[in-house]
């Protein structure tokens, strides 16, 4: 299933429940901001190596990919009523961060933009 197929699904979940009143913009952000921090609710406290390995149990694992889902549910309707372009979003957002972090300098590190090394 693409990601046009899954915005039209989400479309007809809410409109089949009249959910448009619920749904402007300040409320699916903070849907958004929610569901992400549910996500971090199950990585909370754990190192690197322990938060891969929660991934290994399939009930947690569900858990989180339902997060995931809820998250992406949100992202789907808030660009459905509001004409956002997902893709071309994420394309412009792709391009930012390769002028912003070449691979020259930003291969390998975590340093933020403005902190890499200009040569």
């Amino acid at each position: 299933m693409n990601f046009a197929d899954v915005v039209e699904r989400v479309k007809k979940c809410c409109d089949d429940r009249d959910w448009d009143r619920f749904h402007d913009p300040k409320s699916l952000a903070c849907d958004i901001a929610i569901e992400s921090a549910e996500v971090l609710e199950h990585f909370r406290f754990l190192s690197a190596e322990e938060s891969i390995e929660l991934l290994q149990n399939p009930q947690k694992r569900a858990q989180v990919e339902a997060e995931l889902a809820d998250i992406v549910f949100g992202l789907a309707r808030f660009a459905q009523l509001y004409k956002i372009d997902l893709g071309q979003a994420v394309l412009k957002k792709i391009t930012e961060i390769e002028s912003k972090y070449p691979v020259d300098k930003a291969k390998g590190s975590n340093k933020k933009y403005n902190e890499l090394e200009t040569q």
